[in-house]
């Protein structure tokens, strides 16, 4: 089963990381319900930046350690394709 790991940019233009094995159920628990992350809760509406596919929970889980790390510029030339993080 692939998992994604994703960054949501938010109404406040913070960056928000996560992973998942369904990206468009887990967009919308963060929109449109109470399952979304509690940091993205008071930050709706949230948009879909960036995913990339990873093979394993493992691999998911140290992308998404990896991602969080960045700062907020970083995160931003990922996004933007101009940097490979």
């Amino acid at each position: 089963m692939p998992y994604y790991v994703y960054i949501l940019q938010c109404a406040d233009k913070t960056y928000y990381c996560g992973y998942t094995t369904n990206l468009q159920k887990r967009l919308l628990e963060h929109n449109e319900s109470k399952k979304g992350a509690k940091y993205t809760q008071s930050r709706k509406p949230v948009v879909l930046k960036y995913n990339e596919k990873v093979n394993t929970l493992s691999q998911a889980l140290k992308r998404e350690y990896g991602i969080k790390r960045l700062s907020h510029k970083e995160k931003a030339l990922l996004i933007d394709g101009t940097k490979d993080l």
